[in-house]
């Protein structure tokens, strides 16, 4: 590694700044042979100031028990079998989190260290994933919490005051428990969803479906469970789509609670051929609401998970699953203004197969 380092150190040093992680290498001796300006960034250094310089002055992390990286792994005393050292979190000087890994060098396998090649990069994006979790842990806790509750108070009322209550009021009971069952085997079918989506494990049985007579069932389920006025207008004439009818049907029920969750006035659902020259031909399902529409700032943000806007309630995935499955259809989703000023969600679906490969 020095001697290639030596032969070509302009060349090499000018690729290597253009990588997006940190590289530094060193001789077992602990002389810094290689540095890129990342790294020497993330060190609190420049290249000048280390090139040649003491892997101990340089490589200057520490733990949270202020033990130093050269401490804990001791490439010097690595048994020969041992190739690498898996990413580890350390702080730098500033006390910002970096995350490493090395690969020893050797002239050839079982052979002694000759020289350490050490990856670093910054801990922000670590620390965004963490966050991400703690949001998924605390949107999950909230979510389930509620209707838990719900079933907790009423089975405890049943329990003890059974003989105290008519038909009327036990079935009243077992009703409100029923619901806040279904809430939460929808819940966690959503964070089910989302796990296969994020990962490419959607499992899809797509066939020729009838969208008009699946968003019917949609409306009519709905319109069961509210008061506003949800209407369905479908166009005469209108094509199979290619569909898993149950994640269709998914999809026009988060559209559709959305608009009646965060919208007002009357929710329109149509149906419409998708126009001439479109990338996907097949049906557009349209939702309208009179409410005061989506800022079109925000509409990328929609689809993204957790994201909430204004006091209703909601996971926060139901925009996240509709995006992934219709682009797991071959179709994708579009936010608008409505002709009356509200939000207008469209999402065109194909007729024939477009899966991604």
């Amino acid at each position: 590694m020095p001697r290639i380092v030596e032969a070509r150190p302009t060349r090499l040093q000018s690729l290597a700044d253009l990588y997006p992680d940190g590289i530094l290498g060193a001789s077992i001796a602990g002389e810094i042979t290689f540095i890129n300006d990342h790294a020497a960034r993330l060190l609190g250094t420049t290249v000048a100031e280390a090139m040649g310089g003491r892997l101990e002055d340089v490589l200057r992390l520490q733990d949270q028990d202020g033990r130093t990286w050269l401490h804990v792994n001791r490439p010097d005393r690595s048994i020969s079998i041992r190739t690498g050292i898996p990413e580890q979190s350390w702080l730098n000087r500033s006390g910002a989190e970096v995350l490493t890994t090395a690969r020893l060098v050797r002239a050839r396998p079982l052979a002694p260290v000759v020289g350490v090649a050490i990856g670093i990069r910054d801990g922000r994006g670590r620390a965004r994933l963490d966050r991400e979790r703690s949001d998924l842990v605390a949107t999950v806790a909230h979510e389930l919490r509620s209707p838990l509750t719900g079933v907790k108070g009423f089975v405890q009322a049943l329990l003890n005051r059974w003989d105290k209550l008519n038909d009327e009021q036990r079935k009243l009971m077992l009703t409100t428990v029923n619901a806040d069952a279904d809430r939460l085997v929808r819940l966690i079918a959503e964070l089910l969803d989302v796990a296969r989506i994020d990962t490419g494990r959607l499992s899809l049985y797509p066939r020729e479906a009838d969208a008009v007579v699946l968003t019917r069932r949609v409306v009519d389920s709905v319109a069961a469970g509210t008061s506003r006025v949800i209407e369905l207008e479908a166009a005469d004439g209108l094509p199979e789509v290619f569909a898993d009818p149950d994640k269709l049907t998914q999809v026009v029920t988060n559209l559709v609670e959305n608009a009646v969750r965060h919208g007002q006035g009357r929710v329109t659902v149509s149906l419409t051929p998708t126009p001439e020259g479109c990338d996907v031909q097949g049906v557009r399902i349209c939702v309208d609401d009179e409410g005061e529409g989506i800022p079109e700032e925000m509409r990328r943000r929609v689809f993204t998970k957790f994201w909430k806007h204004g006091s209703s309630g909601g996971s926060g995935l139901g925009m996240y699953i509709v995006g992934g499955l219709a682009r797991a259809h071959g179709g994708y989703v579009t936010i608008t203004e409505a002709d009356g000023g509200g939000a207008r969600v469209m999402v065109d679906w194909p007729s024939e197969d477009r899966r991604p490969e």
